[in-house]
């Protein structure tokens, strides 16, 4: 059994280096560099969108944050070609993740147990959480349906001489709730992965994690990796 488990974990670790991460004793492989770029990318695009919209649709931060993008003109101008970039950046991720983020039953059962997992009355996750919890499910389905509210709002936007003001009007309001949505998920993503749940940064730096989080927080997946299901 010892042998079994020491040539799963040698092969995750062999499949690692193969995509150029680094994995120290205690770690196991989580995201490879290419979901990392996608991943940053579509953090910065989104952070650009957002900043350049408050600067626009916001009278009292206009002045404030303006200057960074070079002029009230200028902001506008940049803002949808931000849009459109963190839209096609995480189209990837979502063309990257569609296996991982499938629904499931377990996935049902999860957030039937949602106030737990906030409060953190539970130091271990179910057996049965894999991969991705379904929280993360949710946030990455919320994030998908937002870059397609995003897209269909954001043109009329662009072109309201073409669509007209009652398209534009509609779109403005759709555009706004979606990105406020979008901020309050931004900020649990944040908290989440940094202050709530510690070494979860790490997965998106080096793309490793201590095989003692992946034990506490992702017990089916660590099963399918290690091959063991001790305490590390």
């Amino acid at each position: 059994m010892n042998g079994a488990v020491g040539r799963v974990g040698e092969n995750a670790r062999s499949a690692a280096r193969a995509r150029g991460q680094e994995v120290r004793p205690g770690e196991l492989p989580r995201h490879s560099l290419y979901t990392r770029i996608v991943h940053w990318t579509s953090a910065a695009f989104f952070i650009l969108a957002l900043l350049s919209g408050f600067a626009i649709y916001t009278p009292w931060l206009f002045h404030a944050l303006t200057p960074l993008f070079g002029g009230g003109a200028t902001t506008r101008l940049l803002h949808p070609w931000f849009g459109i970039g963190f839209c096609i950046a995480f189209s990837l991720q979502i063309l990257n993740w569609s296996r991982e983020m499938a629904w499931t039953a377990d996935d049902s059962r999860w957030m039937g147990r949602i106030r737990e997992y906030v409060s953190n009355a539970e130091t271990r996750e179910p057996e049965y959480v894999g991969f991705f919890n379904a929280g993360q499910k949710a946030y990455f389905w919320t994030i998908a349906a937002s870059v397609f509210l995003f897209l269909i709002t954001g043109i009329p936007m662009w072109f309201p001489e073409t669509f007209g003001r009652f398209a534009t009007a509609i779109s403005l309001v759709i555009h706004d709730i979606t990105a406020l949505v979008m901020l309050v998920g931004f900020i649990i993503h944040i908290y989440e992965g940094t202050a709530a749940q510690p070494g979860t940064f790490q997965s998106m730096t080096r793309g490793t994690v201590e095989r003692r989080w992946a034990w506490t927080h992702h017990p089916a997946w660590y099963r399918r990796v290690s091959g063991d299901d001790k305490k590390p």
